[in-house]
């Protein structure tokens, strides 16, 4: 069996409500609703932190970015004002607070809302990053709706390089 793979003889999920896994993000905290949301999971490298606030600085920070990324928010904030989108101030992507495992990354504009929460589960040696974008026009929809589209070939590529950076200061 893979590495990752549940066998087909596991026991079924147990309800939240009966003691089983629960899934909760500072992502979600007080929403009542979103327009994209996405998980990306990837095994936490032995020896490397468990603070949460490190892997979400070390995942935003543009060395963390590959090259193919760092180009297309080139073409990014070329097209924003075509929509009439502002560009994105500085910390845009700085930790606003931590909450246990999790540190969380929220910026709200006119036009979309974005939070990602980059959680660390210790025991399990997981990192766990939760976005979800709500759209607050139109303007939102159309710039974010290609943007979907490559989020989580973004968010992989920069949390593998996150990975490397953090496992060699193990």
């Amino acid at each position: 069996m893979a590495p990752g793979e549940a066998s087909a003889k596991a026991a079924a999920p147990v309800p939240a409500s009966g003691g089983g896994p629960v899934f909760r993000s500072l992502a979600f905290e007080g929403l009542s609703r979103f327009d994209y949301g996405d998980v990306i999971l990837a095994s936490k490298p032995p020896r490397s932190t468990d603070d949460p606030r490190v892997w979400a600085e070390t995942l935003f920070r543009p060395s963390s970015a590959p090259a193919w990324v760092k180009a297309a928010m080139g073409v990014r904030m070329a097209l924003a004002p075509l929509l009439g989108l502002e560009a994105a101030p500085r910390g845009v992507f700085d930790v606003r607070r931590v909450v246990g495992d999790e540190a969380l990354i929220e910026y709200a504009d006119k036009h979309l809302t974005f939070r990602c929460g980059v959680g660390v589960d210790a025991a399990a040696a997981v990192v766990r990053v939760t976005a979800v974008v709500t759209f607050n026009d139109w303007r939102g929809r159309v710039y974010f709706t290609p943007v979907s589209l490559a989020h989580p070939l973004v968010v992989h590529a920069m949390l593998r390089r996150t990975r490397r950076a953090l496992a060699r200061h193990g």
